[in-house]
């Protein structure tokens, strides 16, 4: 059974109002604010039960994770997602936020459901033109719904209609065009940003997840399904790294402590320890193994050592 959606808790500004909707035409603008709670919101809640709407969200302040169809992404203020309240979707809130939703009949946005399945819960970038021209057009219908007249209300509703099926079918076409799968198309940003970063200590699960605005969970997931953990890789791309440097001639003066700090290591008998694991010996040895030795002095005539090639 769904929460009450005019409930306060899970369903209310920081302050401990309720929600706020207004209608323009068939659509409804929704204003609220969310605290975190270990209720998470829905799609559905927002859409006050409706389960045959489309549901627009912007995050007008804090911090949120958003989940439908197997996809998450963390959204911070300006952030929009589309969601369905026809399936299952967690909105959950990390800090006190506020939110102005757009909800709209489904058939008004003329999306078969196996395109809506493609839109959800992944993230608007600002850069597109939905990503754009979304957030101060909710942001400012939230403020302007309420006091809009009946017959301005069913024209401003039209025109908001007409702006969002163009922008949504060129957000579907550009989905359609992309990978088949959410892994194929997060792992290599993701991948390409964890090996521009390998030299930062501080980069981390949480770091990664920030940069590409999906939650630690959903990061999690990806590196799950290729059978391992952004951990893991993370720290066997520092090690191929110090494994290259060690190897060179040029890198032959820099110690092993200073090899491992400069592709994030901070701890040197960690470095040691793992290097150890993956390749079977210890930095040095490795080093020992692979650089050229110095050439060994042959003795003078008359008792001093020149090198072997003098000597030769």
């Amino acid at each position: 059974m769904l929460p009450d959606p005019l409930t306060p808790q899970p369903l209310g500004r920081p302050s401990g109002t309720g929600p706020t909707t207004a209608r323009l035409g068939p659509l409804r603008v929704v204003t609220a604010g969310g605290h975190p709670t270990p209720a998470p919101w829905t799609a559905r809640l927002i859409a006050q039960g409706d389960d045959r709407c489309l549901v627009v969200l912007l995050l007008l302040d804090g911090v949120a994770d958003v989940e439908q169809d197997g996809r998450e992404t963390r959204l911070r203020p300006g952030g929009i997602v589309l969601c369905d309240s026809a399936r299952p979707s967690r909105i959950t809130f990390h800090q006190p936020s506020r939110t102005a939703s757009l909800v709209l009949p489904r058939q008004l946005a003329g999306l078969r459901e196996t395109d809506l399945r493609r839109l959800t819960a992944t993230p608007v970038g600002a850069d597109t033109p939905l990503g754009s021209l979304l957030p101060p057009l909710l942001a400012r219908l939230a403020d302007t719904a309420a006091a809009c007249p009946p017959d301005t209300g069913e024209a401003l509703a039209r025109s908001v209609v007409d702006l969002l099926t163009v922008l949504i079918e060129d957000r579907r076409a550009g989905a359609a065009a992309a990978e088949p799968t959410a892994a194929q198309a997060w792992l290599p940003r993701i991948r390409a940003h964890i090996d521009r970063h390998l030299t930062d200590p501080e980069l981390s699960p949480e770091a990664i997840a920030a940069a590409h605005q999906i939650s630690v969970r959903y990061l999690h997931r990806l590196f799950q399904a290729e059978g391992t953990t952004v951990g893991r890789w993370t720290q066997r791309r520092r090690l191929q790294e110090c494994r290259r440097e060690l190897a060179r001639r040029d890198a032959a003066d820099r110690t092993v402590a200073a090899v491992a700090r400069r592709w994030g290591f901070t701890n040197a008998t960690h470095f040691s320890r793992v290097f150890r694991a993956a390749y079977g010996m210890s930095p040095g040895e490795w080093r020992d193994s692979v650089l050229p030795k110095p050439a060994t002095a042959a003795p003078a005539g008359d008792g001093r050592e020149v090198p072997r090639a003098a000597a030769a």
